[in-house]
């Protein structure tokens, strides 16, 4: 009689290697890594404005994705309103992101710098989104007592370490 011992085996006899379950934190940061490329190929439409609506709907996914980690509840009014509330007190990125989505307009060079503008400003946006709302759902805060003044500080540290990820990744994509 042969006995085949299938419990915590492989097909192969080898014992089975479970990934051990990550933490929220390191879930988080893996959904932030995911939303900042896809923010990036949103950036690079060559569509003025048509890029910025297309981020926004990224960011709110993200911030979907991360309240679900948290088990936070989350409806788009809320996200939207969190997130424009945010974006509000840190007007000079989202005034560059228009600035640098119009020069979409103006062919060829435009065009490239343009895109490339927008590209930074967008990866930059949505990783200080990211690392913002991560910071405060670790805290144990949610989208009810989430106060964009108490962040300002923080949002522009995070910005401008997105601003300089965005241009290491596209020296080395280079």
């Amino acid at each position: 009689m042969t006995h085949h011992n299938t419990k915590g085996s492989s097909t192969d006899g080898a014992p089975e290697h479970k990934e051990e379950p990550k933490t929220k934190l390191q879930q988080a940061n893996a959904t932030l890594k995911n939303y900042i490329k896809g923010s990036g190929a949103v950036a690079l439409l060559p569509f003025p404005y048509v890029d910025m609506v297309l981020l926004t709907g990224v960011q709110l996914k993200m911030l979907q994705s991360l309240a679900k980690i948290y088990h936070i509840k989350f409806t788009k009014d809320i996200g939207k309103s969190t997130l424009s509330s945010l974006l509000g007190g840190v007007l000079p990125s989202t005034v560059g992101m228009g600035v640098a989505s119009s020069l979409k307009f103006v062919p060829a060079l435009g065009t490239a710098v343009g895109i490339a503008s927008t590209s930074v400003i967008a990866i930059a946006t949505t990783y200080a989104v990211g690392k913002v709302f991560i910071q405060h759902f670790e805290s144990g805060g949610t989208f009810l007592n989430f106060d964009p003044e108490k962040v300002k500080e923080y949002f522009a540290q995070e910005f401008e370490d997105g601003k300089q990820m965005a241009f290491a990744s596209k020296h080395e994509a280079a």
